[in-house]
């Protein structure tokens, strides 16, 4: 596991994903083995996007989570994608009061891999400060956090080393396009974000992302 503070009262950590295989990275596309979680506290808040315990770091993991809901109290966790929930089942069950949030659209989705405790919609105020932002692909959000000029992003968006992408067009899904992908990433943009955060590829500069 890796952890870094990104800003006051925000971080990062990574953790290797147990059910990556060597296809779902080929040729320079697809995602990586090496994930990426973020954690925020904001206006006494405790907020962990997308979280996944590392194996074999669990004690240092749940120590370091223990104290901060100590703290803080309870995590929110929002959940950009279904394919996210992640751990989310296992730190919601450690926490009583800790909530799992989805967007709307994928409530059923995400319900099959954790308890949802709550939806959200496009522009809704969430846990922390954060704004939902509503996606074209696989009924995924983003997470606006105006306090950072950071945009949280799951599945849309991709970095590799020196370089932040659209998605691969084969994972797009019958009823979308790339035009429409594009779309709903520059939406996202107009926010003005200068970090994107993201799931796959850690956070970078705004400026590595280029439609």
């Amino acid at each position: 596991m890796e952890v870094e503070q990104i800003a006051a009262h925000l971080w990062w950590w990574s953790a290797p994903h147990p059910e990556w295989g060597e296809s779902d990275f080929q040729d320079g596309q697809g995602w990586e083995r090496q994930v990426s979680c973020y954690a925020l506290v904001e206006s006494g808040e405790l907020v962990l996007f997308d979280p996944l315990v590392p194996r074999g770091d669990e004690e240092r993991f749940w120590s370091a989570l223990d104290r901060d809901v100590e703290q803080h109290g309870p995590p929110a966790i929002l959940l950009t994608v279904f394919w996210h929930a992640r751990s989310s089942r296992e730190i919601a069950a450690r926490y009583e009061g800790a909530s799992v949030r989805a967007h709307e659209p994928s409530r059923d989705a995400v319900a099959e891999r954790v308890p949802v405790s709550d939806t959200f919609g496009d522009g809704d105020s969430l846990p922390g400060g954060a704004e939902a932002v509503a996606m074209h692909h696989m009924r995924e959000a983003a997470f606006w956090l105006p306090t950072y000029r950071a945009l949280v992003l799951g599945d849309s968006v991709l970095g590799y080393p020196g370089r932040v992408e659209l998605c691969p067009t084969s994972w797009l899904q019958e009823d979308e396009s790339p035009e429409e992908l594009e779309a709903s990433v520059r939406r996202a943009l107009e926010l003005g974000p200068e970090r994107l955060l993201l799931t796959h590829g850690g956070a970078r500069p705004r400026v590595e992302l280029e439609l």
